[in-house]
């Protein structure tokens, strides 16, 4: 029997998320350029994709460029932003083929014109597919969102538009760049570091967290479903004892 058959197609998170992480290590293991990773990372993401929709898994969201990455050498983050046009403009065709609805999430507006201009077109071109919703972090830090959140219910509160007794989880999601996404039930890390790294730290408060020793141009399919096997032997208790789950 392989892993795939051994998986439980009627407990499958709902929203699924990835800290593609080893892509720079990897290169460096193989005595090669950072940026080579970064190329031999868009593999996994496409064999990622198209089998979490296979699957029936409705939201994958991927920490695919962090705030924090900004930081690093200019030559590598300028190879990065061309990589994602690429990537865009190639991925397009498996988008449209899976019916995969693309979203991001972050601060596009720190991005390249080039690369917030192809990727606004391909948002635009897969709005209507409806299979799965595919988020890509981009330029995207947790504590940024959650200030950004905070400011924007201040001034609500301050222009009378809610009251300060009407704030509540529900209150705070609506003004989270996931707003329109449910809260991550199983977070998946590569690379063998066990970090959430500023990624939706509201978000996976009740997330079962999976760390992969695998590198993230490594990971294939096999590893997707050992996360997912793992993530359906636990028992999510959100609080409640076992018993009261049952």
């Amino acid at each position: 029997m392989s892993l795939l058959d051994t998986i439980n197609k009627n407990n499958l998170p709902k929203h699924l998320a990835i800290i593609m992480d080893g892509n720079g290590r990897w290169a460096k293991q193989q005595g090669l350029l950072r940026v080579i990773g970064h190329e031999n990372g868009t593999k996994s993401v496409r064999i990622t994709i198209e089998n979490c929709a296979k699957l029936g898994i409705e939201n994958l969201t991927l920490y695919a460029f962090s705030t924090e990455n900004w930081n690093r050498p200019k030559l590598e983050v300028e190879t990065l932003m061309k990589l994602l046009i690429k990537s865009l403009q190639k991925e397009l065709i498996t988008l449209q083929n899976n019916n995969i609805k693309l979203n991001a999430i972050g601060n596009i507006e720190l991005m390249p014109k080039s690369a917030q201009k192809e990727l606004l077109e391909v948002i635009e071109k897969t709005k209507n597919n409806s299979r799965m919703t595919l988020t890509l972090a981009l330029s995207y830090g947790s504590r940024e969102e959650i200030v950004s959140a905070v400011k924007k219910i201040s001034d609500k509160v301050k222009n009378n538009i809610i009251s300060i007794d009407a704030i509540d989880d529900s209150i705070i999601n609506e003004h989270l760049y996931t707003q329109n996404l449910p809260d991550v039930d199983l977070l998946i890390r590569t690379s063998g570091e066990h970090r959430i790294s500023n990624f939706l730290l509201w978000q996976i408060a009740y997330a079962e967290l999976f760390f992969s020793e695998v590198m993230w141009p490594d990971f294939r399919e096999e590893h997707l479903y050992e996360a997912l096997i793992s993530y359906q032997k636990r028992e999510r208790r959100f609080g409640k004892t076992s018993e009261q789950i049952k």
